[in-house]
């Protein structure tokens, strides 16, 4: 069975695993829920992100004793399903499942819509978080973040980088740190991750920065070399790996998941859905779920994914401005 498959099937049978062992958790406040739930995922199905909206959307599932529907709606960098979300009714039953893209979009597409997207939604609460792993093709000598950085000053501009596309969060790693490490590197930018770690391990790229499930299996075949990480501590999936941070001290980049719904949600809503969203998050099951695909499940509150959007609208922002990024 292919991986996406599996991440497919995993979900309804987990539903009905919790839906078992909670089902004496209903919704209490005012009848909510009394329909289903529809949670938008700005991605296409199969990939890291669909899988942890769907792990989510079980657990809550069961919580809310109605079922959640995850519902994929990819597109022009995930400013589609931010734009179909906005529009509907703060009535709790059309949500989306935002990323840090949300901090990106704004400024990347300024003629997209919502223009601000830190008032268009309302936050309910974190649901998962991962880092990036900067990874190179082993024919080049770096075998560290240090000596990375030491051999493309010595050769600006000869080194190609790719990402999964002009504003994708590995993209704006890359120029997080070629900002604070002070290189000259050439973007390469792809429709997607696979097709850039296909030429990375291929030697036609030399370095991107990847999601750590995607590039577990390239590192593990020796096709290509990791050097850091982006998380502020080690990951289990890379505990031989450093963080960037060890040399850039401060740098740190996290591409996270967090649940939102429409402008002007009521706030018993609100707390009813942080509620089960909660306990998805903290279900032994989910995490680890999650934690073999390299995702942590990250149980927090509105107030944490509040402030972790306006945080990171401030960060992008700066890093497009300061680069003259514009999507195409």
């Amino acid at each position: 069975m292919s991986s996406r498959r599996r991440i497919l099937a995993i979900a309804p049978a987990l539903a009905v695993a919790l839906l078992s062992r909670n089902r004496g958790a209903r919704a209490q406040q005012g009848g909510f829920p009394n329909r289903s739930l529809t949670i938008v995922n700005p991605y296409p199905p199969g990939g890291a992100t669909d899988f942890g909206a769907r792990l989510v959307a079980a657990g809550m599932e069961a919580q809310l004793g109605q079922s959640v529907v995850v519902d994929n709606r990819p597109g022009a960098g995930t400013a589609v399903a931010n734009a179909y979300v906005a529009g509907q009714q703060p009535d709790g039953y059309t949500l989306l499942m935002g990323t840090t893209s949300l901090a990106v979009v704004p400024h990347l597409q300024p003629g997209s819509q919502p223009r601000d997207t830190r008032s268009a939604f309302t936050p309910i609460g974190t649901a998962t978080r991962s880092a990036f792993l900067l990874h190179v093709h082993p024919d080049l000598p770096a075998r560290s973040v240090a000596e990375l950085i030491a051999y493309t000053k010595a050769n600006p501009g000869k080194l190609s980088w790719g990402s999964s596309g002009i504003g994708a969060i590995n993209h704006m790693t890359l120029e997080l740190f070629r900002a604070r490490a002070g290189i000259d590197v050439e973007h390469v930018p792809y429709r997607g991750g696979a097709p850039a770690l296909l030429d990375l391990q291929a030697g036609r790229i030399q370095a991107m920065f990847a999601a750590l499930q995607e590039a577990v299996g390239s590192v593990g075949a020796g096709r290509t070399r990791a050097l850091g990480i982006s998380a502020a501590t080690r990951s289990p999936a890379f505990p031989d790996v450093p963080p960037i941070a060890d040399t850039l001290p401060g740098f740190e980049t996290i591409f996270w998941q967090g649940l939102f719904g429409p402008a002007g949600l009521p706030g018993p809503v609100v707390a009813r859905l942080g509620t089960a969203l909660r306990a998805a998050t903290a279900d032994e099951t989910v995490r680890r779920r999650m934690a073999e695909q390299g995702v942590e499940a990250w149980t927090g509150d509105a107030a944490l994914l509040a402030r972790t959007l306006a945080d990171d609208y401030e960060v992008w922002g700066k890093v497009i401005r300061d680069a003259g990024l514009r999507a195409e």
